[in-house]
């Protein structure tokens, strides 16, 4: 396959105390920051960081982001999917981290399986059904912490939407679940194949959730960033998660960039938790931004908060984000760009049937218009060829 050249500009490197956290974990010296942060900072009067080593962290222009590998095309979370997206050209693989019983970090949505993987179907699994307080919502199902990765890797993975995507269904049953070991060894043996960086965008699920059972997620993050050389300014990895307590802590302990993820609803549990009443709508203000920029180098938001959709369901007028964000020297990577017209706005659908395919190149251009600096898609292959009609 011929690989798909990449322009590359430094990433501003940094960002941000956005308040209160149940985690305050042991933490070394901090991690040091770039200029265009350090400016951000002084800009707003507040105390501007160490600068970082800003000259070796170059990521690509335009960032693309295989949003849980190719999942529009495999069963997500799998090394099939994975190495799908990198084929496609994608720049970064999406392994969403959750953990096992013995502490191994595996890709996953969410810590419940029942619907992302067959494990309804073992009944030696049948007596670890339970009901749980995920995030303070009532959920029923099988969960990774309840299983060893070795009882995990006797289940295969399964297509989370079959309504949307039968085409997907074919691949049931197929494929493990990888570690994000698994996951690392494959970006670089598709580096090497593939002539180009592969790297790895991977998210904290649930760290509240999973500190509450004595299973936390960062310092095995840590160590396997670490263990694979990984943990550099250099290194091509973005690290996120929606809460924000974590992410200040890894910023002392990460020396690659952070992202604050974000929704249109709600609010990061880790706040909810400490009874803090701030919400995402705060934290995307610009208030909010500038004091993200003290502990993260991104923004990842819902798309809806860039530009909203209006009544009849179509883009409406964007918002002040995007223009914020550059301003507190954060890059802007939104999510989630998928071909379904299920999933587009109105106004790109091809037709009224919902898992038909729509016009993901006029969403897509709709934000580049808007001024983001990359996304998360589901199409990789869309996704790069509307880059390079962009150039």
């Amino acid at each position: 396959m011929i690989s798909v050249p990449r322009r590359f500009v430094t990433v501003a490197a940094s960002a941000v105390a956005v308040g209160a956290s149940v985690f305050v974990p042991q933490l070394s010296s901090s991690s040091p920051r770039s200029a265009v942060q350090e400016q951000a900072a002084q800009a707003s009067n507040a105390q501007p960081p160490a600068a970082r080593l800003a000259e070796a962290n170059k990521h690509d222009d335009f960032v693309i982001v295989g949003h849980r590998g190719a999942s529009g095309y495999r069963p997500e979370h799998t090394l099939a999917s994975y190495e799908l997206a990198a084929r496609m050209g994608a720049d970064y693989i999406e392994p969403d981290l959750v953990t096992t019983r013995d502490h191994v970090l595996v890709t996953r949505h969410e810590p419940e399986i029942g619907g992302t993987t067959d494990v309804a179907a073992h009944p030696e699994f049948a007596g670890r059904k339970k009901t749980k307080n995920l995030d303070g919502v009532a959920t029923t199902g099988w969960f990774t912490e309840d299983f060893t990765l070795k009882e995990l890797k006797t289940l295969r993975a399964k297509e989370r939407i079959p309504a949307i995507r039968q085409h997907n269904t074919v691949f049931d049953g197929r494929y493990q679940i990888p570690t994000f070991q698994e996951v690392i060894e494959l970006t670089k043996r598709l580096s090497r194949e593939l002539g180009r960086p592969i790297g790895i965008y991977p998210e904290t699920k649930h760290p509240t959730y999973f500190r509450q059972h004595c299973l936390p997620l960062e310092p095995e993050l840590i160590k396997t960033l670490n263990r694979n050389n990984l943990n550099r300014p250099d290194a091509k990895v973005f690290v996120q998660s929606f809460e924000v307590g974590n992410l200040k802590a890894l910023d002392k302990e990460l020396r690659v960039p952070l992202v604050q993820l974000t929704s249109s609803a709600g609010a990061p549990y880790d706040f909810v938790a400490s009874g803090d009443k701030r919400t995402y709508a705060d934290i995307v203000s610009a208030t909010g931004l500038r004091e993200v920029a003290t502990y993260a180098d991104g923004v990842g938001p819902s798309k809806d908060q860039i530009i909203p959709l209006d009544a009849a369901g179509k883009l409406g007028k964007p918002t002040d984000l995007v223009r914020d964000a550059h301003r507190a020297g954060l890059v802007v990577h939104p999510y989630t760009f998928r071909v379904e017209n299920n999933f587009l706005p109105a106004d790109f659908d091809s037709d009224a049937v919902q898992s038909d395919s729509g016009n993901l190149f006029g969403e897509i251009a709709a934000y580049r218009k808007a001024g983001i600096d990359g996304l998360f898609s589901d199409n990789a292959d869309i996704a790069v060829a509307a880059e390079a009609e962009s150039r």
